[in-house]
This record gives structure tokens, sequence and C-alpha cells, in this order.
């Protein structure tokens, strides 16, 4: 039976966690905290310079507001905390982060956003980031280690234990969406010639188990998975009872190097809450969790609502040049496509000339045409995601799309040809709304499909741009399809 990593054997206090309405609240108490003490500061330098009676106010006031924020802040849970540095501009971030405990220090910076957590290394000094990070477990060191001076992950490095270094250099070895990259070190493993109440013995002398910790890993002496042991059955099973005859060997394994997305999609799938991660030679090196697990589903959900606008993750308070830099690359491109789409109306000048009418009614065309293949083009970035599109099915998928597009432009083409005969009183002007709207949204189920598969084809992220390319093609060939079917059949 091998020994448990003396990081879980420490008891850890629990902090004040809070729902997401008193979250918001313990913000704006921060907030009112900060201000409060802007408009004292303000007040005082309206004093004169030399006046010393109101610079001791202002100290005493300063102190008295720090000493709340403190009290305050300090008994939040560090995911709050996280959340409220998160919420606040860079100097009152900064402000906020010099009065967080060093105690909670560590918790804090692996809470917050990688956008903040540079800012807030930016603040601490040599020692106080090696006092933060010495006390951290190798899995954990390794996130933080891209964004730590390189001294200090030295430095922290001398403290560890041999096993330890190993770990943290086998941990940072990994590609960053690599299920290594998330797997941690912290586990509870038995050998299977061991009887259940012995198992229960050595869980007792434990302070505490490792979180997410729903089964127990059963090794051999080359620490090579044998099998797993559900602490639902070791619970409920007589004492005397052999670990081997009541492990279950049907589990599902991990290697370091598979997707974490695929990984996540397996958690979902099968509902788990903690899996081993295996070598090539079937040695047991570490485990994934389920808070593992969520992280990557909540990151990869915001990268994909960012990459869908052309943007990456950006400080919501980041200096108006780096917003620039982040934002300007799609609108400037989002621009060129708005001005191919009045290109092409502006070569139907006379047809629009002669049915002002058509001009009131193209922006319906192109609009819905975008709106079918935005849905079209959600659910393939998703299906791409989770790995449920493959060669074999692709063609499937196609036609089924095309087929929903088709019936539900039928529909709703007709809502929008009676539409369009009510306010033209013209039957043809009627049809060829209808036939320009169920055109335009084959358009777009089309380039719903095609711009996230080309991109995953050729390794890129499906999501990055793909709403800015879908709007070039329906708007441009939207007001091409339309007023091409006007010009040939209303003049």
């Amino acid at each position: 039976m091998t020994q448990q990593p003396a990081a879980a054997t420490k008891p850890k206090a629990t902090p004040r966690r809070l729902d997401p309405e008193d979250a918001q609240h313990a913000l704006a108490e921060v907030q009112d905290l900060l201000r409060r003490q802007q408009v004292v500061e303000d007040l005082v330098h309206r004093q004169e310079q030399g006046d010393s009676k109101a610079s001791l106010v202002e100290d005493l006031v300063h102190r008295q507001h720090e000493t709340e924020l403190a009290a305050l802040v300090n008994d939040l849970h560090p995911a709050d905390i996280a959340f409220i540095l998160e919420s606040l501009p860079k100097e009152e971030r900064q402000t906020v982060w010099r009065l967080v405990s060093p105690h909670h220090d560590a918790d804090v910076l692996l809470e917050v956003e990688d956008w903040v957590r540079e800012s807030l290394i930016e603040a601490m000094d040599r020692q106080d980031l090696v006092a933060a990070t010495g006390n951290m477990d190798a899995d954990e060191l390794a996130d933080l280690a891209p964004d730590l001076p390189p001294d200090v992950v030295a430095e922290v490095q001398k403290g560890l234990t041999e096993e330890e270094r190993a770990q943290l250099l086998e941990a940072m070895g990994y590609p960053e969406d690599s299920v290594g990259a998330i797997m941690d070190f912290e586990m509870v493993r038995v050998r299977e010639d061991v009887t259940l109440e012995v198992v229960l013995r050595y869980l007792r002398r434990l302070h505490e188990l490792p979180d997410h910790t729903d089964q127990v890993f059963v090794v051999d002496r080359q620490d090579k998975l044998q099998g797993v042991l559900p602490l639902s059955k070791l619970l409920v099973s007589e004492p005397e009872t052999e670990v081997r005859e009541v492990m279950s060997t049907d589990f599902l394994t991990l290697n370091p190097l598979d997707s974490d997305a695929d990984a996540a999609g397996a958690f979902e799938r099968y509902d788990l809450v903690s899996a081993p991660v295996m070598d090539d030679q079937g040695r047991l090196i570490g485990r994934v969790t389920i808070a593992d697990v969520v992280d990557v589903m909540r990151e990869d959900s915001q990268e994909q609502a960012l990459s869908r606008a052309g943007l990456q993750e950006e400080d919501i308070f980041a200096p108006v040049a780096m917003a620039l830099r982040n934002r300007a690359p799609w609108l400037l491109f989002n621009l060129c496509t708005a001005a191919t789409a009045s290109f092409v109306a502006s070569r139907f000048e006379d047809t629009v000339s002669h049915i002002v009418i058509l001009a009131f009614l193209m922006s319906i065309v192109a609009g819905i045409g975008g709106n079918s293949g935005n849905q079209t083009m959600t659910m393939i970035i998703r299906a791409l995601a989770v790995g449920r599109i493959t060669g074999r099915n692709l063609w499937q998928l196609v036609k089924r799309e095309m087929l929903v597009t088709l019936l539900v432009g039928l529909c709703g083409s007709v809502v929008a040809a009676l539409f369009a005969w009510g306010i033209s009183n013209s039957v043809a002007i009627a049809i060829v709304m209808m036939a320009a709207m169920i055109c335009n949204m084959l358009v777009g189920a089309s380039v719903g499909v095609l711009v996230p598969m080309v991109r995953a084809r050729f390794g890129k992220d499906p999501a990055i741009g793909s709403s800015v390319l879908l709007t070039f093609a329906t708007d441009s060939l939207g007001f091409f399809i339309f007023l091409g079917l006007a010009t040939i059949f209303l003049l």
C-alpha cells in the first residue's frame, strides 16, 4: 500500500462560500469601500498641501477603509475573491490584491483567469511569490509555471522532494490541451492482496481524502493498474474480503497525451467523478477529476464564444491599445466584407431605383439567411468539439442540414412572401422574395457546415471568425440572389 501525498494530509480551513447573488453583493460592497476611500482622498487633496491635520485625517480614514476591506475580502472563499478581482479595473484590483491574506494567495492565483493572474503576479515581489507557490502541489505549480518568473520556479523546485520534482517536470512536459496538463497526482493506491479492513484502517489514518475521491486505485508493486475499488463497494462489503474479490476491472483509463476535450466528453458520457491516467506501460501516473473537466468545459465554451467573433480572451479593463490589437483585425475584415456586400447591391442600382420597395426587403433576405446559417454553424461547431463528426457521417449530416433548412425555408418564406405582398401589393415581388429567402437560407446552411469543417480539417479552431465569414456570405450572396432575381423577373 502506497503512502498518501503529503499535501493531501494537511487539513484546510473551509472559507465562507457565496451563492452568485451574494458574490455580486460582496463585489458591490468592495466597490463602495473603494469609492468612499477615493472620495476622502480627493477631499483631503483639495486642502492646502501643508495642512498636517488634513493629512492625519486622510491617513486614519485610509487605514479604516483598508481594515474594513481586508476583513470583508479575507472572509470569502478564494473563488469569490478571484471573482471580485476579475471584476475590478487594474488599479483597484491591485489595491484589493495587496490586502488579500498571504494564506489565500496560492488559491486565488489558481482560481483567477489567466489574464488577471498575470497582473497579480506582476504586483508581487519575489519573496511573496515563493511563499505563495512553495506549498502548491506539483500539478498546481505546473499550471502557474508559464506565468511565473523562471527564478521563482527554480527556487520553489529546491523545496520539492525528488518525487514532487519529477511530477512537476512531467506535468510541464505535456501539451497545453492534453490530459497530462490537467491531471493531478493526489490519489489513494492499494494492493489487491489486502483486506478491506486494512484499506479502511489506512484511510482513517489520513486527515482527509484527496478531493473528488470516489474510488481507490488498485496497483501492483510496479504501479501497474489492476483495477478500481469504488468507495461505495468498500463501505458495504465485508471487512474480511480481499480487495481483488470486489474490485472492478471494467473501468475507463486515459492516456496523458489524450485531448482534454476528449476526456471531458468521456466524463460527460459515462457520468464519471474521476478517471485514472496511465502511461504506455500501464503504470498509474495520475488521475483526472470532475473539477478538472468542468474547468476544461468552461474554458472551451468561453473560447468558442469569443472565437466566433474573432476575439481572444482579454482583460475587460485592459488598456485601449491592447483591446484594439485584439478586436481591430476582424473588425477591419468585417468592414471589407460589408463593403463587398454594399458593392454587390450597388450593381443593381437601376433595379432598386425602379422598384424602391426592394431596398426595404433585401435586408430581410440577408438577415434570415444569416440566422439560419448561424443555427447550423453552432450545431456543427458543437459536434466537432465533442467528436461526433467523422468522415463516414459527414455527407449524411450535410444532406440532413440542407433538408431541414429547405423545409424551414419553405415555411418561413411563405410568411415573408405574404409580408412582401402586403406592403407592395405585388404577387411577383412576393414570389421573388420567397425564392430568394429559400436560396439564401441554403447558402447560410452550406457556409455553416463548410467553414467549421474546413478549418478543423487544417487543424484550426473551427469557431474563429466563423460568424464574420457567415455574415459576409449571406449578405453578399443574399443581395445578389434577391436583386438578381428581381432584375430578371420584375423588370
